[in-house]
């Protein structure tokens, strides 16, 4: 039987009569059974691989409570023999419970420290899994983000964590959880920024075959820049007849050619002076060369990398073609449709579907915007115009999964949902994506 999410799952029973757990009776016809509840479905494939992931959940929740209760007991123990040592009672416990689970202790320290973790500061997380509420996964990187903070920036995201844990899938999770700490901790960014500063540098680190990896520590903003121009450049240079390298490939060739030869002769014209194009948002008041309050005129954020310092930030808006800007005030003018008059968005079109999406648009998908297709949600040739309410960017994957993979995908309308698609699965199953930035909604 399979009961743990709420579905029954199929028994074989040689008479009439109840089963212990299962509700109402359950009549035998030929080997098969059937509730005779009329308004009973049974259980599809899908339903039964959630079951079982909904009982790892409750499994592994019993187990942090019990390695939690062998923590305790285990100290408990030592102290009442008077063993002094904290770190040696420590490390002894580790070493058991790594032998008798036959994992190495570095695993068992780390199960050893999410138990105490979930069972001190995170009851209520402790429970939601043992609810299968939320996976394990979730757990591990609730812990992972919120433990390093100090009590008082844990205390304000800890209880919007545990909601967002029960309703988002864990990459959606991960990011959101992220941009809360950084709204939390606004005040302290520049302080901060300035320190890692301090830590920027370039090494080597030797790999196996003759290769190694050129690792830079170096300001989040530049990074992403460089990233995106060396991609842009790549793309260019594969588009050639006769390329046959991946995106990969020609990316780290591009790299090696401009640190190398610093012109590149051999890239055909078309990437030759490719720039990285990076999206800022920055709150309107912000940029004002001396801002009353700076605190109170909200967080600069870049495009895939989070919130910059706003001196940073408006040393940008005032820069290059190479930026584009969007201030967060409702007098934007942006253009929000061309109807059926062209099939392809105009730039400014394109954009801010891009910026308030930011990433596909398929459930749990983290690619970056930038990276995805344009799709017109209603397509085209069937009547779909080209407007920001159709218009919705995908990867190349999940973009060919809407038009061939059986899945069927619409904009949801109203003005609490501002941009979010859903998605039918071919079993039924509807899953809402929320595009990460909403648009100012304008009512008399």
């Amino acid at each position: 039987m399979s009961g743990v999410a709420g579905s029954v799952g199929v028994m074989k029973v040689v008479d009439g009569g109840s089963s212990p757990g299962v509700p109402g009776r359950w009549d035998a016809v030929e080997d098969e059974v059937f509730p005779c509840d009329p308004g009973w479905v049974a259980p599809d494939a899908v339903d039964l691989v959630c079951d079982a992931d909904a009982m790892v959940a409750v499994f592994a929740a019993e187990r942090y409570r019990r390695v939690a209760a062998y923590r305790r007991e285990a100290l408990a123990d030592a102290a009442g023999r008077r063993r002094g040592l904290v770190e040696v009672v420590e490390r002894a416990i580790r070493l058991e419970l790594a032998a008798a689970l036959r994992v190495t202790e570095h695993a068992a320290g780390v199960l050893l420290t999410q138990a105490q973790a979930l069972e001190t500061r995170y009851p209520a997380v402790l429970d939601a899994l043992g609810a299968a509420r939320v996976t394990e996964r979730h757990v591990h990187v609730l812990i992972e983000l919120l433990d390093p903070l100090t009590p008082a920036e844990r205390e304000a995201v800890y209880p919007r964590a545990l909601v967002l844990a029960e309703a988002e899938p864990v990459g959606t999770f991960r990011r959101r959880v992220r941009a809360l700490i950084d709204q939390t901790r606004v005040e302290s960014l520049p302080e901060r920024h300035e320190r890692a500063l301090d830590e920027r540098r370039v090494f080597v680190e030797p790999a196996d075959d003759g290769m190694a990896w050129l690792n830079a520590y170096l300001p989040a903003v530049e990074a992403h820049a460089i990233h995106g121009r060396l991609t842009a450049i790549a793309k260019a240079v594969t588009a050639a007849d006769g390329d046959e390298r991946t995106l990969e490939q020609a990316r780290a060739d591009v790299f090696g050619d401009l640190l190398i030869d610093g012109t590149c002769t051999a890239h055909p014209d078309a990437a030759r002076g490719i720039r990285a194009t990076v999206v800022v948002t920055v709150p309107a008041l912000a940029l004002l060369d001396a801002p009353t309050d700076a605190l109170n005129c909200g967080v600069a954020v870049v495009d895939g990398v989070g919130p910059i310092p706003i001196d940073k930030a408006r040393e940008l808006c005032g820069g290059a073609e190479g930026w584009m800007r969007i201030l967060t005030h409702p007098d934007t003018g942006a253009v929000l449709s061309v109807g059926r008059e062209r099939y392809r968005p105009p730039p400014a079109l394109q954009k801010l579907a891009r910026w308030r999406a930011a990433r596909c648009m398929a459930p749990g998908c983290a690619i970056p915007a930038e990276r995805c297709d344009l799709d017109h949600t209603l397509a085209w040739e069937h009547g779909g115009h080209t407007t920001l309410t159709n218009l919705a960017p995908l990867c190349r994957g999940h973009h060919t999964l809407k038009h061939h993979g059986g899945w069927r995908v619409h904009h949801l309308t109203g003005p609490t949902h501002n941009g979010a698609l859903e998605w039918i699965s071919p079993y039924g199953r509807r899953y809402v994506v929320a595009p990460e930035r909403t648009l100012p909604v304008f009512t008399r």
